[in-house]
C-alpha cells in the first residue's frame, strides 16, 4: 500500500509540475517570474500530489468508510486544496473567488456524488460481466 501511494504521489507530482509548467509557458510566456514563485509552483505540485495521489487513493481504495463520508471528505479537501492552490497561483484570484466557495462546496459534493454513482454502476457491471465469463 504504501509503494503504491508513493508512486501514485511521484507520477501526479510530475504531471502536474509538466502540466504547471506548460500552462505558464503558454499563457504567461512574457512575463518573468522570480525564484521564489517556483517555489509556490512547487507547492501547488504538492497540493495537487498529495489530494490525487495520496487521499483519492487512499480514501476510494483502501479506507472501509461510508460512501456518504468518502463523498463529504473528498469534496471538502479537494475545494480547500483547490483553495490553497489558487492562493499559491494568484492572491488577486483568490480574494476574487473566495465569496464563492460554499457554492463551489455544494457544486463538489454534487459532482461527487455523480461521479461515485457512476463509478459504483461501472464497476459492478465489469464484475458481473467477468463472473459470468468465469461461469461459461
Amino acid at each position: 500500500m504504501i509503494n503504491q501511494l508513493r508512486n501514485s504521489f511521484f507520477q501526479v507530482f510530475t504531471m502536474t509540475f509538466l502540466w504547471v509548467t506548460l500552462l505558464f509557458t503558454v499563457f504567461m510566456k512574457d512575463q518573468t517570474i522570480s525564484v521564489l514563485y517556483l517555489w509556490n509552483i512547487v507547492g501547488i505540485t504538492v497540493i495537487s500530489a498529495v489530494l490525487f495521489g495520496i487521499m483519492y487513493n487512499a480514501l476510494w481504495n483502501y479506507y472501509t468508510l461510508k460512501p456518504i463520508w468518502n463523498i463529504f471528505i473528498s469534496s471538502t479537501i479537494s475545494i480547500l486544496g483547490g483553495l490553497i492552490v489558487v492562493w499559491l497561483f494568484s492572491i488577486d484570484m483568490f480574494h476574487y473567488i473566495i465569496p464563492w466557495w460554499p457554492g463551489m462546496l455544494l457544486l463538489s459534493v454534487v459532482l461527487h456524488t455523480l461521479a461515485f454513482y457512476f463509478y459504483a454502476r461501472v464497476s459492478s457491471k465489469k464484475n458481473a460481466d467477468e463472473l459470468n465469463r468465469i461461469l461459461k
